[in-house]
């Protein structure tokens, strides 16, 4: 019997291309779109640490604690900005933080002094954190349960399209001068925050009515819920991990002799692998034990991070851990955000969203400062060493929730199409 002809390369790339992208809200792609063009000129957080070393002069350790005054705010709006997502609506919240985030990135290329640029930088920390439980509520609201992982990949491609694509043009500018790059990302903020409130209405759904047994969500629920807890608990220790990528590792290249131009194309490697390989990884990812790729993101990451030790001064070298923890972070990124979101109950998205962003809040603010200090009194070799723990420990803790009872969602991803147990569905039409 003959064997039918395989189908030509072009209709094999829309199959997969459909597969990929399709099926999705369209304001979804307005969110996606809007996160693109904002990381596009995201300049300022990933070379703020190298600004302030080699173009202001001051210490690792001021940097660190620069960074660290970044990442407080962006703990205080975390659960704030949570709040605000359920009480007064997702789209105010995500357009304040915008505009708020616009305003003290421009004031912030022009600040001088060590306290007034300490003080910036803690609000532009609140203000752009500010819209990222905003961002995770709306694509829950509105993406099916099924494709919540696919969505959740999209976003995080598109902020690393952004990135990577930032992230080499940014080194070009700033050897040029940096206060280019802190008004350029003033103005793609400005236009993300347009996008948003000109395409994105509210999605968010309507309160059932309070019945007398069951008070409203608060934020003493989430964190009474320690099922979600450990999963917030682990991940901060990841992120920790994670954190020193735009901070000490910048600090550490600065002091091997990368230039600017080398930092600014070997950290956009991230950006660029996050590219190519997210999407393929993703549609791989589909059906497998989620446990093991959870385990799998914490080694690469932390284990990543820890062959930085071994760098020297070859910007080769750094490439190369770059790529070995973005591997961890493409497997990581996607499956802790759809498995926060089932966990999340309807209507207490915003804030279940924010307290697992405050993890992220918390490692950008200590993270920073004890990398710093840990590099500047220890060495690399100890600094990189600690990655490489953190991440095995990491590891361990998911294999550990895996096992708990009653923490199957921990183990195996939702079949596309299927809603998890314990939730409601989105709301239709939102």
């Amino acid at each position: 019997m003959p064997v039918p002809p395989a189908p030509p390369v072009s209709a094999r790339i829309r199959k997969a291309t459909s597969e990929a992208v399709g099926g999705l809200p369209r304001q979804f792609w307005w969110l996606w779109t809007s996160t693109l063009i904002n990381r596009l000129g995201g300049f300022v957080v990933t070379f703020l640490a190298l600004y302030l070393t080699t173009d202001r002069g001051y210490s690792a350790s001021y940097a660190g604690l620069v960074a660290s005054l970044f990442g407080l705010g962006s703990a205080i709006a975390a659960v704030g900005a949570g709040v605000l997502t359920d009480r007064v609506g997702r789209r105010p919240t995500l357009v304040a933080a915008q505009l708020g985030t616009a305003l003290f990135t421009a004031v912030l290329g022009f600040t001088d002094g060590q306290v007034a640029i300490a003080v910036v930088a803690f609000l532009v920390g609140l203000c752009n954190n500010a819209s990222r439980p905003a961002v995770s509520a709306i694509i829950a609201d509105i993406v099916p349960a099924g494709d919540r992982v696919r969505a959740y990949a999209l976003n995080y491609w598109a902020i690393n399209i952004g990135f990577g694509l930032s992230a080499a043009v940014a080194g070009l500018i700033a050897s040029h001068g940096y206060l280019t790059l802190f008004v350029l990302d003033a103005l793609s903020t400005l236009v993300c925050a347009v996008v948003i409130f000109v395409r994105i209405p509210e999605t968010r759904p309507d309160a059932p009515a309070a019945r007398a047994d069951e008070p409203t969500p608060g934020l003493g629920t989430v964190f009474r819920d320690t099922r979600f807890m450990a999963v917030v608990a682990l991940n901060l220790l990841l992120a920790l991990v994670a954190q020193q990528g735009s901070t000490t590792l910048a600090v550490d290249m600065g002091r091997a002799g990368i230039t600017s131009t080398q930092y600014g194309l070997v950290i956009g490697l991230n950006g660029l692998l996050i590219v190519l390989l997210q999407i393929p990884l993703t549609r791989w990812m589909e059906g497998r034990n989620r446990t093991a790729l959870l385990v799998a993101s914490a080694l690469f990451i932390g284990w990543g991070f820890g062959l930085t030790a071994l760098a020297g001064s070859s910007a080769w070298f750094y490439a190369f851990t770059v790529a070995v923890w973005t591997i961890g972070e493409i497997l990581n990124a996607p499956t802790m955000m759809g498995l926060v979101a089932e966990l999340s109950p309807t209507h207490a998205r915003g804030r279940y969203q924010g307290v697992y962003s405050l993890s992220w809040s918390l490692a950008s603010f200590l993270g920073p400062a004890a990398g710093g200090v840990l590099l500047e009194r220890a060495g690399g070799a100890a600094m990189w060493g600690a990655c490489a723990v953190c991440g095995t420990v990491a590891a361990a803790g998911y294999v550990l929730l895996g096992r708990r009872p009653g923490t199957a969602t921990a183990g195996t991803p939702v079949r596309a199409g299927q809603e998890p147990a314990g939730t409601e569905p989105a709301a239709a039409g939102s």
